[in-house]
């Protein structure tokens, strides 16, 4: 799990550099391209009936999240730092519990809603909306976030009704065949070596990072594992000082802390009210 969220931040931070020269539409294609010639490796081994499922729109919707997630993650980074748009998007398991609780008819408890608040308020702490600190481009994090809730709360859904191989690969041809279709009008050739290596790797690390948490998760509960998400801000804070001589203000460490011990709280919550069998309640994955 380590591992993986270490690729991811190796990725978004690969996906800046390659943002202040291409369209982030772009980089999002290449970001998807590692997963897909997974997906069409296991394709060719395990045979078509893998795509069966008993909700495909559902599973076209989930890749229409995946789009949105990171095409506005994306784009954010074109304009803020890394660290700040990391932070943003830890806000997203709070938008999940809001959503599970008008969607699938979840009890929410107090302490549960006050862990939402508090999630929100340290939010609020980073972007400080009204004081012109931010560029408005960190609100595409927040709707990237939201993006990836409605991701789980559709993983809630498809649970036990389709193979985890199957959400994978319909999430990995769906956004492929959808960021396919701008390709031609967006296209930007690499100048040099150095960018194209940048390319190629960057597709190589977010699917090691993808594939590491999917391994992660068939080993261990996610609820144990997903605090461990938290040390994307760790990596985003180490890369934007090293590559773009970027730190976060004391308002957004601030505002992070704030989310991350909320966050914490609220997994440690879940962990306790859920049986030992009920399966996982949360699903660490980037937008």
């Amino acid at each position: 799990m380590l591992l993986g969220f270490f690729c991811y931040s190796t990725s978004d931070m690969l996906a800046k550099v390659l943002t202040q020269s291409m369209n982030p539409l772009q980089v999002a294609w290449l970001r998807q391209l590692g997963l897909l010639a997974g997906v069409l490796m296991v394709l060719a081994f395990k045979g078509p009936h893998l795509l069966r499922s008993r909700h495909p729109w559902l599973q076209f919707t989930r890749g229409l999240t995946v789009v949105a997630a990171a095409t506005s993650f994306l784009t954010s980074l074109a304009y803020v730092p890394l660290a700040d748009a990391t932070a943003v998007t830890f806000v997203a398991p709070f938008v999940v519990t809001v959503l599970a609780a008008i969607f699938l008819r979840e009890e929410i408890g107090w302490k549960r809603w006050s862990a939402v608040c508090l999630g929100f308020a340290g939010t609020m702490i980073i972007i400080r909306p009204g004081l012109n600190v931010f560029h408005p481009a960190i609100f595409l994090s927040l709707i990237s976030a939201v993006a990836f809730a409605v991701r789980q709360i559709i993983s809630r859904r498809l649970s036990g009704t389709d193979p985890m191989l199957t959400t994978v690969a319909y999430t990995a041809l769906t956004a492929a065949l959808i960021l396919s279709v701008p390709l031609p009008f967006i296209w930007r050739n690499p100048t040099d070596v150095w960018q194209l290596l940048m390319m190629a790797a960057i597709a190589i690390v977010a699917s090691c990072g993808e594939l590491s948490i999917i391994r992660a998760l068939d080993l261990g509960e996610a609820t144990a594992l997903s605090p461990l998400q938290y040390t994307l801000m760790i990596w985003s804070t180490i890369w934007g000082l090293l590559i773009f001589a970027q730190l976060p203000d004391a308002w957004t460490f601030a505002g992070t802390a704030v989310i991350v011990v909320s966050g914490i709280y609220s997994i440690y919550y879940e962990t306790r009210r859920r049986p030992a069998d009920a399966g996982p309640a949360v699903e660490p994955e980037r937008p």
